[in-house]
């Protein structure tokens, strides 16, 4: 037997495996099992509604794909009501996406929420397709914003952070000294594409976040550096398609991974990946999954 379990604060997840925001639903349960999949992210959730950006939104590239969705959501009240019981019917952790122009409005939400059984919050400060600032590049708001946060709640609290940044390490160090209890990482990358016939991009929004295989090695980059700075929980994300992937991801320092854009190809890879790990582990004789976490570190 392998232990895969592990835990962010006060959040326990029986394998490793996070499916990411905006890239399922709870109706994944109609195409495949989620017995091996330890949480669920919802899409970022603003205080009012958001309408997203203009179509198309998203666009296939070489080794990936580009979004622009913009964020598009009910509003946290209307999802509370109408969209967050299918989410928790699926009796998993839910960790919900919290999106915001300002500091206030993402603790509007999270006041909104508090009083739900969500297991977690997972601040969305890096959106590459939303118009404005973005706090994951400035260590002073962030770390207010996680300060101002875990001022308000007792749910745990991750940071998904840009790769779009010149240093990770110290943007993670703000979200660290504000407690933060986790991370995530990473978002997509800036990217965009043209329509050579027509003349004009080829998304609505022209520009939009490239996610896919082809950005895997950038994500394992800052996976591995900003592992060299904390100790705290790296929920790793990006391009993972097999279980090669993931164990890339545990062994540059990830604790957990967020599989997203595979989702769209193959509902059932989450369940795949974990088959996967435990194969491997019993083949070299790991009995939990953290004793290969972090074993590529700097001297």
């Amino acid at each position: 037997m392998v232990t895969l379990t592990q835990t962010i604060n006060s959040l326990t997840l029986k394998t490793p495996i996070i499916l990411a925001s905006g890239t399922v639903t709870p109706e994944i349960k109609k195409y495949t099992s989620l017995s091996k999949v330890g949480a669920l992210t919802t899409k970022s959730i603003t205080f009012n509604p958001k309408k997203g950006n203009p179509p198309p939104r998203t666009v296939e590239v070489i080794g990936g794909m580009l979004n622009s969705i913009g964020m598009e959501n009910p509003g946290v009240a209307k999802f509370v009501e109408e969209e967050l019981p299918n989410w928790l019917s699926l009796n998993l952790p839910i960790i919900v996406s919290v999106g915001g122009k300002e500091i206030e409005e993402y603790l509007k939400v999270v006041e909104k929420l508090n009083s739900t059984p969500i297991s977690a919050y997972e601040l969305n400060v890096s959106c590459p397709n939303v118009k404005g600032r973005e706090i994951s590049k400035s260590p002073k708001e962030l770390e207010k914003l996680v300060k101002e946060v875990k001022k308000i709640t007792t749910k745990p609290v991750i940071v998904k952070l840009s790769p779009n940044v010149s240093d990770i390490q110290e943007i993670g160090s703000a979200a660290v000294n504000a407690e933060v209890d986790g991370f995530c990482l990473i978002n997509t990358v800036y990217g965009m594409k043209v329509n050579v016939e027509e003349k004009k991009p080829a998304l609505g929004n022209i520009t939009g976040g490239l996610s896919g295989p082809c950005i895997k090695p950038i994500a394992l980059y800052y996976v591995y550096k900003l592992r060299q700075i904390t100790s705290l929980p790296i929920i790793g994300g990006g391009g993972i398609m097999t279980y090669h992937d993931a164990l890339e991801f545990f062994m540059v320092g990830a604790d957990c991974i967020s599989i997203g854009t595979a989702n769209f190809i193959n509902p059932n890879t989450g369940n795949e990946i974990i088959e996967g790990i435990i194969s491997y582990c019993n083949t070299h004789n790991i009995t939990n999954i953290n004793e290969i976490v972090g074993i590529i570190r700097e001297d």
